[in-house]
């Protein structure tokens, strides 16, 4: 497969390196790098698909652009847009072209989320009451210096789009009761710390995201009718820990099991391998996930702009 990456940032970056040899062009309208300034620029004939790592705001319109012509995209998330109607847009036009358009959420190809995941479809935990996962970084000075990422509702679409897919990709459809707790912005123009809740979803979510966490970090509680699961960082910050305690009647000290890795981030490299297996696989383009991931963001997005506090 010929892969074109568009946009030579951090993101564009670590594509071309897990692309490897199916790399063949670049394009950035300001990297010198880059072989081309537009995607338009890039003869149609010379490749047949698109790890597209640019701004939210032209996504749909580059990817109209691909997709009607029949390439493959993988796209960085979350995929913005609009309206709801811009994206099934960009499935209608995936489907009558035979391309795959796949949102990148490479967290779900972390080791310990997809042991996540297995621990709660094999009822292990029984019923579920609350999860609560914190996701914090220390980039607050970069994107506060950032020409495009320092505006609107901040962290929100970056690291809470993580923790709202994670959530679906565990629990299914996570519905639309999630509010803003807090939005602040401490440092940056835009919300850099936002705590997020939801009362009637199963189990009850409590989601906090952070540009203030000068060391890295990542965590999960979920709290259950018999016993608890628990992810303790990422691999790419590990060592990377899942425990998993079953619980003791009538009380007492559970026992536990727990797992620690430590190892290189493994995600690019499977989330690349899954990409290609969709396009050689000739199959639909299902952007549901991503449709209801937007209506969400968007609104959860305006509260966090009008409650944000310094």
């Amino acid at each position: 497969m010929r892969v074109v990456v568009a946009g030579l940032g951090v993101q564009g970056q670590k594509r071309r390196r897990v692309a490897g040899r199916d790399f063949t062009a670049a394009v950035d309208p300001v990297n010198r790098e880059a072989e081309y300034r537009a995607i338009e620029d890039v003869p149609l004939s010379s490749y047949d698909a698109v790890l597209a790592c640019i701004p939210d705001e032209p996504k749909i319109s580059v990817l109209q652009y691909l997709l009607g012509n029949g390439k493959h995209v993988l796209v960085e998330k979350p995929l913005w847009a609009p309206d709801e109607d811009s994206i099934r847009q960009l499935e209608v036009t995936a489907r009558k072209n035979g391309a795959i358009c796949y949102v990148a959420y490479n967290h779900r190809f972390e080791p310990h989320f997809v042991r996540m995941r297995e621990t709660i479809v094999a009822g292990t935990l029984g019923a579920l009451y609350h999860c609560r996962m914190f996701y914090g970084n220390g980039t607050a000075r970069l994107v506060r210096e950032s020409e495009w990422r320092d505006k609107g509702a901040g962290v929100l679409p970056d690291l809470g789009s993580h923790l709202l897919d994670t959530a679906q990709f565990w629990f299914g459809d996570i519905g639309e009761d999630v509010r803003i707790v807090s939005s602040r912005r401490f440092e940056n123009r835009a919300p850099d710390h936002v705590v997020l809740a939801s009362n009637t979803s199963k189990p009850q979510l409590e989601l906090e995201m952070t540009l203030l966490s000068w060391r890295n970090h990542f965590t999960c509680d979920l709290f259950a009718e018999k016993g608890s699961a628990h992810i303790r960082s990422l691999c790419k910050w590990g060592p990377s820990s899942f425990t998993l305690r079953r619980r003791l009647l009538p009380s007492g000290r559970p026992p536990e099991h727990s797992v620690t890795l430590t190892q290189d981030d493994p995600t690019w490299e499977l989330e690349y391998a899954h990409f290609k297996d969709l396009c050689a696989g000739k199959r639909e383009t299902d952007l549901s996930n991503d449709i209801r991931l937007n209506g969400l963001l968007r609104a959860l997005a305006q509260g966090a702009i009008a409650q944000a506090q310094p």
